[in-house]
């Protein structure tokens, strides 16, 4: 029996426009899912819905084969053993970072406590501000005391929205492996709502595609990116190209997902030419714009190259089945 179950989940603000529709999948224990989709598509409804929040207008969610129920049956909502984490932070400002993560815990243990609060402190590099008050920290700072305060007292489901959306860009990267790797020796089960890839691509067990209130994919990330079933799906990894399959060697009445790394150019060869209409600068390459026959189309290439330049263009695609959209 999965630890959460989502069945047929339908839920709407108002009358006129449903947010979420026929929300269906299941998550076993210790599992991190990835909730990902374009704003408004309803990532943060579902996780206030799987915490209790909001009351359902059809369809059930069961956490550990006990069904959730929203404010209409529970005068506070929420599970006991369920933390969810939103981008407004609940968070005491004129007490120090160290009695924040405290909050929730017994004050029966003192020892116990310190441990618990030392290593989440030292996890997501807070221990330098253990004793600084709240109301002296960043938005990024307060975030990462947030995360500390909500796993302090063990939960064995966390719902974050957005949970690394302050941070700085230098601080993100080790904190998310250590976060992860955290969540992951507790055994703590994981549903994270994210704009980046990065997110997802490296901790997620599983990605949940929303669109327009609508589950497209749930599957693993590497099979999402290497076996992508629409092309809004592809999109979210790239800028994905839509090719003809008489470009490929493959059906010329079907239309298959080309990634920028997999169009080689060339300005030597005549055959396929394409014509550079802007080059971008992304650190280790550059992301080349191309119109290619009635289309435009984009690839990298190690080297900057000018606006107007004919380049040859050659399509290396490992599996041509696998990038067929339905």
């Amino acid at each position: 029996m999965a630890m959460l179950e989502v069945n047929q989940v339908h839920f709407a603000y108002t009358e006129e426009k449903p947010t979420l529709e026929d929300i269906h999948f299941q998550v076993e224990k210790g599992e991190h899912i990835a909730v990902i989709g374009e704003s408004g598509c309803g990532k943060s409804t579902l996780l206030h819905l799987i915490f209790g929040n909001l009351d359902l207008n059809q369809g059930e969610i069961f956490w550990r084969n006990k069904k959730v129920r929203g404010p209409a049956y529970n005068l506070i909502p929420g599970l006991d053993d369920v933390k969810l984490l939103t981008q407004e932070f609940d968070l005491m400002p004129f007490t120090s970072v160290e009695e924040n993560v405290k909050k929730h815990l017994s004050r029966m243990y003192p020892e116990k406590n310190k441990s618990i609060t030392d290593d989440l402190l030292k996890t997501l590099d807070l221990f330098n501000l253990a004793t600084q008050k709240v109301k002296y920290l960043s938005g990024g700072q307060k975030q990462r005391v947030a995360l500390a305060q909500a796993l302090a007292k063990k939960p064995n489901l966390i719902l974050l929205d957005e949970p690394f959306s302050h941070i700085d860009q230098y601080k993100k990267n080790q904190l998310r492996r250590d976060l992860f790797a955290y969540l992951k020796k507790e055994e703590i089960t994981c549903l994270f709502a994210t704009h980046d890839l990065k997110d997802m691509l490296s901790f997620s067990d599983k990605t949940l595609v929303l669109d327009q209130g609508k589950v497209i994919d749930f599957r693993a990330p590497e099979d999402l990116y290497q076996n992508p079933k629409s092309y809004k799906v592809a999109s979210l990894f790239e800028e994905g190209n839509l090719i003809s399959g008489s470009y490929l060697g493959g059906d010329s009445t079907m239309k298959y997902v080309v990634y920028p790394h997999e169009i080689e150019l060339n300005s030597s060869a005549v055959k396929l030419l394409a014509e550079v209409k802007k080059t971008f600068f992304i650190a280790d390459r550059y992301l080349i714009e191309l119109q290619f026959q009635q289309q435009t189309i984009f690839a990298y290439h190690s080297k900057s190259l000018a606006v107007g330049e004919k380049m040859a263009v050659r399509f290396s695609i490992k599996k041509l089945e696998d990038r067929l959209l339905n």
